[in-house]
């Protein structure tokens, strides 16, 4: 019980945009523990963890690579079977592209981008959609295809185009950096998954204290995630933040397929060069977490999914033929 004369509990307000969810996204909060196997002696002893510095004289690559993808639903359908049972659907745009920073010259371009299309539905009749020039190739869903689980199919699809840009303008010493989990994206080079959204909470609170008490610029101890996609895994707060214990706060992870020093690499890498991007509030509603790269990559890919009200129109005027 609560002492009447203890002092109220401190008050942080996230700097998100309320729109856009919590930095954190745990449950229960903070102190909400994961399910998953965690080793946090891969670079130090447990009861040794402290927040760690940059090393002297670590310079960042010259050459980063930040990949995205978006995707947008732009019809829920529902089809007729001969048989009179009917499967719901969505008919999805979804894009992926790759922003080249090149830190010699203070440059970044748009080193490739990919459109993709689907309608994804549990239909064992439903082929591709063509709606003027645009065509809607079919994903076909297992199960029952409940309509509230189509979206979770695009992932599938966004993430294998995710992929294919990934290797465009790569050099020696490059830096990959996917905004969200590697997933099936372990394979590749010199790649880490950068995660904004903390929506678990994988260290005991002992562990979890040196996390919220790291200041900008520095990051946690590399610990190994024993999930089903595993890999090794760090903490580190970006600059521009203050007061809330998890403000600022990214989650990175790369392969577990690398050498446990070749990972620990990896995190001082990520140090020297994730905060250069941070963005700013006036600038944007996730900041800092939302890489100033990674947010103009998304207007970009968004424009490049096409006009959504058009697109609604086109497949209905092309549902409207197909039921004649």
């Amino acid at each position: 019980m609560t002492s009447p004369d203890a002092p109220p509990p401190r008050l942080f307000v996230d700097g998100w945009d309320p729109s856009y969810g919590a930095s954190f996204e745990a449950a229960g909060g903070p102190a909400t523990p994961s399910s998953a196997q965690v080793d946090p002696s891969v670079e130090m002893p447990a009861d040794q963890w402290r927040a760690v510095a940059p090393p002297d004289g670590l310079r960042p690559p010259d050459v980063v690579l930040l990949v995205d993808g978006v995707r947008r639903i732009d019809a829920s359908v529902w089809t007729r079977e001969h048989d009179g049972a009917s499967y719901p659907g969505i008919a999805a745009s979804y894009a992926a592209g790759v922003v080249r920073c090149d830190l010699r010259r203070g440059a970044a371009e748009l080193a490739g981008a990919r459109v993709a299309r689907g309608l994804f539905t549990a239909s064992p009749s439903a082929g591709d959609v063509v709606a003027g020039q645009v065509r809607y190739s079919l994903h076909r869903v297992s199960g029952t295809g409940e309509l509230s689980k189509l979206p979770a199919a695009v992932q599938g699809p966004l993430t294998a185009l995710e992929v294919e840009v990934s290797g465009a303008a790569r050099s020696d010493d490059d830096l990959l950096v996917v905004d969200g989990p590697l997933r099936n994206r372990r394979q590749l080079p010199r790649a880490i998954g950068y995660i904004k959204t903390q929506h678990s909470q994988y260290l005991d609170a002992r562990l979890t204290a040196v996390v919220t008490g790291l200041a900008p610029g520095e990051r946690s101890p590399v610990f190994k995630l024993g999930t089903a996609w595993g890999g090794y895994s760090w903490y580190l707060r970006l600059p521009g933040t203050a007061g809330a214990p998890w403000a600022g706060v990214v989650r990175v992870e790369c392969s577990a397929e690398l050498d446990p020093s070749e990972a620990v690499g990896l995190a001082d890498r990520s140090l020297v060069t994730l905060p250069r991007f941070a963005s700013s509030p006036y600038k944007d509603p996730r900041a800092p977490q939302n890489l100033i790269p990674i947010a103009g990559l998304e207007r970009r890919l968004r424009a490049l999914l096409g006009d959504a009200r058009l697109l609604h129109r086109t497949l209905t005027v092309a549902a409207g033929r197909a039921s004649r």
